[in-house]
């Protein structure tokens, strides 16, 4: 039996699956009606964001399961990699 990461791999090959990634920075900032969460995980130089309508709560030192795709944004003319989580799950 397959698991969720596992059925979403398959169905759309850009993801990608991490486990036991260790955060060490959670922010949070509202964006309009949505929550704009931000996290920087251990070995990892571009952030992984999510959105959602409530707070999530602060897991900072936690260690947490991802199934994201990468992605760029340009600020200032400058473009810089963000991970665009699809999936978080505390390890």
């Amino acid at each position: 039996m397959q698991t969720e990461p596992e059925k979403l791999l398959q169905r759309h090959r850009q993801l990608v699956h991490s486990d036991v990634l260790k955060v060490t920075s959670h922010v949070q900032r509202t964006e309009g009606d949505w929550i704009i969460n931000t996290l920087m995980v251990e070995g990892c130089s571009a952030p992984f964001r999510f959105r959602r309508k409530q707070p999530y709560r602060n897991i900072k030192g936690q260690r947490v399961n991802l199934t994201y795709y990468s992605g760029s944004e340009t600020v200032g003319g400058m473009a810089f990699e963000v991970m665009h989580v699809v999936r978080i799950r505390i390890a």
